[in-house]
């Protein structure tokens, strides 16, 4: 009986701090435009769970008719 407690007690402390992802992940680069006319496009890389998430929420730099965005797909 102790030895399945143990087990137990060792999967689920194996499971609570594991590094996997969760799964979400995306392609993002960044955008700029200037005019509506993409100048400038950054090189694609996957983000995955909680950097894809603060990635998303990003709102777009604007300053007069220049804005940069990330685009993710």
């Amino acid at each position: 009986m102790k030895v399945i407690i143990a087990l137990i007690y060792l999967f689920i402390i194996v499971a609570l701090t594991s590094c996997e992802s969760i799964g979400i992940c995306k392609i993002c680069r960044q955008v700029t435009y200037v005019d509506g006319a993409v100048t400038n496009e950054g090189p694609e890389a996957e983000y995955c769970d909680a950097r894809l998430i603060a990635i998303e929420a990003t709102p777009d730099y604007i300053d007069g008719n220049l804005r940069v965005s990330w685009e993710c797909r």
